[in-house]
């Protein structure tokens, strides 16, 4: 088959088209046909290393983190899924590789694909999906009536977040710049701040929940607005010692986590507010209810770009520029 590889850690590492082995498939995991690969900046942050301590991964690697597909091949023991099935998903780490033909997926993270989205549109959804549910339904466990601040509403996991947020009857506000305020507030949002204008921080005020994708300084920022008892849910870090035990690190890496977290975690407890990190999972049965939402009109995808196949390292470099609009996809089939 053919997969785009990067052969070591590095910024300038160039992906590389190339043809290799099909994947053996396992007892417990489906062969998927790829249509259509979600491109995240989670790919960019692997290839260039970031990861590399918590989520090593071994070179020559496949990247890709999210895919739609037919399933070709099933293991002996797949039970919830058929050849022919038409399916999507958020591989797990380790185990990651849609930026090529075919990909072995476990059965565990795999769902049936919305019925009323496009292989394009599915390939979208599901890391910034599951993202989005696990920092607002289980981390934070937002309720109706509930005040939640969703940084960047304009990017990948902040559009899908400001549509689960509302679903869950939540007061959603995000940032975005000039061009995009009528743009979110379609999503859902009800307060929109320009980050080119204003700072957050003089505007919103007794939040529930932050979900920070931001850098420092917008994160300690951010614990401000919080009232206490807020919870913060950070997927850009730092990563904190629930984290490292949560993954089972060592004992050098949890001692990493926790010196790493440190100052945040300090400020939270003085703010007496709440600081979590969260590194989202592959999940088919969340996966799942969040094609119900689909399928039911609730959440629907945003697609910025389609490359085809071809295209996969410009699509790379168009994510890491930080211009989309909500989702990048690459065409494969």
């Amino acid at each position: 088959m053919k997969a785009f590889i990067v052969n070591r850690y590095g910024k300038k590492e160039k992906l590389h088209l190339q043809e290799i082995a099909a994947p053996l498939v396992k007892e417990n995991e489906v062969l998927v046909q790829v249509y259509s690969a979600g491109v995240n900046l989670l790919d960019s942050k692997i290839k260039n290393g970031e990861f590399k301590l918590i989520l090593p991964y071994k070179m020559p690697l496949v990247l890709g983190h999210d895919v739609a597909g037919v399933i070709i091949k099933t293991g002996a023991k797949v039970s919830r899924f058929k050849v022919g099935d038409e399916v999507y998903a958020r591989p797990a780490d380790h185990h990651i590789g849609t930026f090529a033909e075919l990909i072995a997926i476990n059965e565990a993270d795999v769902a049936v694909k919305p019925q009323k989205l496009t292989m394009e549109e599915a390939a979208s959804i599901p890391l910034v999906a599951l993202t989005a549910w696990q920092a607002l339904v289980e981390k934070a466990d937002l309720k109706k009536g509930q005040k939640v601040f969703i940084q960047a509403g304009s990017g990948g996991v902040g559009t899908i977040a400001i549509q689960l947020a509302k679903h869950l009857g939540a007061t959603v506000a995000t940032t975005t710049s000039t061009a995009n305020i009528e743009w979110v507030k379609a999503l859902g949002a009800d307060v929109v701040i320009d980050y080119k204008k204003d700072d957050f921080e003089t505007i919103l005020h007794d939040y529930d929940v932050v979900l920070n994708s931001q850098d420092a300084k917008t994160l300690e920022k951010s614990l401000r607005v919080l009232k206490p008892g807020g919870k913060l849910i950070s997927i850009s870090g730092p990563p904190d010692p629930a984290f490292a035990k949560e993954i089972g690190l060592g004992w050098p890496l949890k001692m990493v986590m926790r010196l790493l977290s440190f100052g945040v975690r300090r400020k939270a407890k003085r703010l007496h507010v709440d600081y979590s990190f969260l590194f989202m999972r592959a999940d088919g049965n969340q996966l799942s209810k969040i094609t119900a939402l689909i399928d039911s009109g609730i959440i629907n995808p945003v697609v910025d770009k389609v490359f085809p196949f071809g295209e996969t390292e410009e699509a790379l470099t168009y994510v890491e520029s930080g211009r989309a609009k909500g989702k990048v996809v690459i065409k494969v089939k």
